[in-house]
């Protein structure tokens, strides 16, 4: 087994899914950072394990599902649904899709950039209908590295700085709301590597807000900031498909924070 998805595995299998906070500080650097949205928890103890403490208060029963896993030995990034009851929202059940593009130092997760659809999440809680857990990947952690790919990059990073153009065979948030939020003004590719025809890609859009968000419409036109994560597939130089996970929470809250409480 690739030895980067070998640690992804206890990522998910020993440490998420089991709820064992204790396996952190087995593949986790003590300064490990994650970063989601604007938001930077930095440290493993002094931040990052109370955070997900808190989680799993929330989601008792929480479930991580990958759909898939893109390597090439050095980066990797996993696309997965993360599914549980709250207890905050008296039992009702959510399903939200994410993507994190991790970083290691051969030994240990070193960082993770990831995007979760919290507003999904929102909306499930409190209509009390979940959305269907997509399918799992069949195979994830026989996952062979792929060497990085110079076209495949320039490709991905041309798709990205348009910030992140809806395409037909791109699937963006839970597939609900596709169009764009945000005319994109400027474009900071935060985070890009490849493996192969695959890409994993994360951009902060700025631009005037479009509209497309619920309770939003008076806030159109708007100063606004959006955070998405991908991972696509490259073919003939363009990007042909994949996935988007936009922070459609954050912006929705830095337009009206007044209202926009979860």
């Amino acid at each position: 087994m690739d030895p980067f998805v070998a640690l992804m595995r206890r990522y998910v299998v020993d440490y998420t899914n089991s709820h064992d906070l204790a396996v952190c500080d087995e593949i986790m650097e003590p300064d490990y950072v994650l970063r989601m949205g604007p938001h930077v928890v930095a440290g493993r103890d002094e931040a990052y394990k109370p955070a997900t403490r808190k989680q799993l208060e929330q989601f008792p029963g929480l479930g991580l599902t990958v759909h898939e896993v893109v390597s090439n030995g050095e980066r990797l990034a996993m696309r997965f649904s993360e599914h549980g009851a709250s207890v905050r929202h008296g039992g009702a059940v959510a399903v939200w899709g994410g993507i994190g593009l991790y970083a290691w130092n051969g030994r240990r997760l070193t960082a993770n950039r990831v995007e979760q659809d919290y507003l999904a999440r929102r909306r499930q809680l409190a209509g009390g209908v979940p959305d269907t857990v997509p399918p799992p990947a069949p195979a994830p952690w026989d996952t062979v590295a792929r060497e990085p790919d110079a076209g495949t990059e320039r490709a991905a990073r041309a798709w990205a700085e348009q910030g992140m153009p809806t395409l037909s065979d791109v699937v963006v948030d839970d597939g609900r709301h596709p169009a764009t939020l945000v005319e994109p003004d400027a474009v900071v590719v935060d985070d890009l590597f490849s493996a192969g025809d695959r890409a994993a890609v994360h951009v902060t859009v700025s631009g005037a807000f479009r509209g497309g968000l619920d309770g939003a419409d008076e806030h159109v036109g708007a100063p606004a900031t959006l955070h998405a994560a991908a991972v696509v597939v490259v073919d003939g130089g363009r990007v042909v498909a994949g996935h988007v996970v936009r922070d459609r929470l954050g912006l929705l809250r830095a337009l009206t924070p007044a209202g926009a409480t979860r």
